[in-house]
């Protein structure tokens, strides 16, 4: 079963999670924002902004992982 599943494979995953988790926080944060939650709101966007970041970071090194790079 371990051959199943390459490094670059899972890491795969849990980027493509992160994605899903991203759009997810930014549909909540919206919400917040139209109930006047005007705070909450750019405290999400601040995290967003870092997951946006790390993302970038994630891609090039699946990239590198699969030879892409």
């Amino acid at each position: 079963m371990a051959n199943e599943y390459s490094l670059s494979d899972v890491l795969e995953r849990i980027y493509q999670n992160q994605l899903g988790l991203e759009a997810a926080l930014m549909e909540l944060t919206l919400h917040a924002e139209q109930q006047g939650l005007a705070e909450v709101g750019d405290n999400v966007r601040g995290a967003l902004w870092v997951i946006g970041e790390n993302a970038g970071h994630i891609k090039q090194g699946l990239a590198r992982l699969r030879g892409k790079a």
